[in-house]
């Protein structure tokens, strides 16, 4: 469930792209779930106009989905079609700079220039890029298509999901307790992920440009006047979007090389992104606890297509595995714990706010706590770590109201001769993934506020911003508040970048 600075700072998203009509429907969609077009309208007091334009161009830009339950009733008329907003693509629109990044950077120019009009755009078909291209560089129709084919073979495109997609209603827990078919059966947990999992393609269709062209290229005879034309039509009833999914997969892989070249060394970090990239193509999901079992002998033919790898032994490699948690891998097969790096990765950021934010001392219990996963009273806590009696309950029942710790009242029985006499002792604990939770939130709304503190300065500063370079240039006082403006909207940028990534920590990996 999205908590409420995470609400907010997507509908900022939304009315930033589309205004605040838009973000009205997508504010309630996030508050209240999945609904029809008739509750939507009847929460939103909007006219049924502007709730379906809504709802078109947010599902334009994938950010709704659109579902609805089989089964429910009989006459298919009456069925009522939900829509199911996606908070994760929603975020995923503060990255784009980052997707146009890599894109560019891996696949060059005219790659990136398809990728831009997905992004502008939402969805388009190849005719439109084909058009989008001619208007802007004049590049031929194959050109257009070779890119593309590019971006597919990359993951970084795929084919938009089935526009509505029918589901089963879950069945009540307590129906399905103690059925072996359920134990052995793992569904997906929450209706987003079932409705996801129902619109996607598989992989061939999802990244092949011509898989549903029903014509084959190493045939000898040429596709008759009709097969053209029918795939010309699927070709322009076929919509493309960027696969956000692959992009974040990217960044999580990128952001576990570097933890681990900052805690361990540059071979270890060499080894994990080699199975990283062997595997690139096998993972059904970016959240994954363990990388797939390689072979020994895979991971050092992957590690020697590097430049740094070229410099590894086998040995090396091993003791990188080592390093890794691969010591006592059975059938020769070697894996990797993701999660606990991720884990590890989230721990040490919490630890940074904590330092920061509340002291050494608060952050030598509260680090304690973290390794001691139970609970502990509050004189052991004191005498472990070195923290004087007298300021260690004020630091941590701060820390407790801020969400940061668990506690818990324990009374006992003190014995004064034959008097008992009751004591209350508190005890402590940090429970990791409601604090995670906690954390996500916070970084939410520091998102939020530098998001409108941006849009406080560029507001404020227009007639500034505005002013021609010649005018600038010719004033030193103006040149002085522009350099200043600029240079705190770009320390505002970059903050909020950094926030982003911390954001995909938490979230995201």
């Amino acid at each position: 469930m999205v908590q409420q600075w995470g609400i907010k700072f997507a509908v900022l998203l939304i009315t930033d792209h589309f205004g605040k009509i838009v973000a009205n429907v997508c504010e309630k969609l996030l508050k209240q779930g999945p609904l029809t077009l008739d509750l939507l309208v009847r929460y939103t007091e909007l006219s049924t106009v502007h709730v379906k334009n809504s709802l078109l161009v947010l599902i334009q830009h994938n950010c709704v989905q659109p579902f609805h339950f089989q089964g429910v009733t009989i006459d298919e008329s009456k069925v009522k079609t939900q829509y199911l907003v996606l908070f994760d693509n929603i975020l995923h629109r503060a990255r784009f700079p980052k997707f146009m990044e890599i894109v560019s950077e891996e696949l060059g120019d005219k790659c990136a220039q398809i990728f831009k009009g997905l992004l502008h755009n939402g969805r388009l078909n190849l005719k439109q890029m084909v058009d989008r291209a001619s208007q802007e560089k004049a590049e031929a129709e194959d050109t257009v298509r070779e890119s593309l084919c590019k971006l597919l073979m990359a993951r970084y495109v795929e084919r938009c999901p089935i526009p509505e997609v029918s589901i089963v209603e879950e069945v009540d827990d307590k129906k399905k307790r103690g059925s072996k078919a359920a134990k052995e059966f793992k569904a997906p947990v929450t209706t987003e992920d079932r409705v996801r999992e129902a619109a996607t393609h598989g992989d061939t269709a999802r990244f092949s440009l011509t898989a549903d062209t029903g014509y084959n290229s190493d045939e000898e005879t040429k596709p008759s006047d009709i097969s053209v034309a029918e795939n010309v039509a699927k070709e322009e009833s076929t919509l493309w979007r960027a696969n956000f999914e692959e992009f974040i997969r990217y960044l999580r892989d990128k952001a576990l090389i570097e933890n681990v070249r900052a805690r361990m060394d540059d071979g270890a970090a060499t080894v994990l992104r080699a199975i990283l990239e062997a595997t690139r193509n096998k993972e059904k999901q970016v959240k994954i606890e363990k990388s797939v079992p390689l072979p020994l002998d895979t991971i050092f033919t992957e590690v020697m297509k590097t430049e740094n790898g070229r410099t590894m032994t086998m040995d090396r490699v091993k003791a990188s595995l080592v390093q890794l948690g691969c010591s006592n891998q059975m059938l020769y097969e070697y894996i990797i714990d993701l999660e606990h790096i991720i884990h590890w990765a989230r721990n040490e950021e919490v630890e940074s706010i904590v330092l920061k934010r509340y002291g050494r001392d608060a952050y030598r219990m509260f680090r304690y706590l973290s390794k001691a996963k139970q609970f502990c009273p509050t004189d052991k806590i004191a005498d472990d770590t070195l923290v004087e009696k007298k300021e260690a309950p004020k630091l941590l029942f701060k820390l407790w109201k801020e969400n940061y710790l668990q506690m818990e009242k324990v009374t006992v029985t003190l014995s004064a001769g034959n008097t008992g006499k009751l004591s209350t002792i508190y005890m402590w604990q940090v429970n990791q993934p409601l604090l995670w939770e906690h954390v996500l939130d916070e970084l939410y709304h520091g998102a939020l506020n530098l998001k409108l503190r941006i849009a406080f300065e560029q507001e404020t500063n227009e007639e500034i911003l505005n002013i021609p370079k010649k005018k600038i240039n010719d004033s030193e006082p103006l040149r002085k508040k522009h350099r200043r403006l600029q240079n705190v909207i770009l320390l505002l940028g970059s903050s909020l970048i950094k926030l982003d990534d911390t954001i995909m920590l938490f979230n995201d990996f």
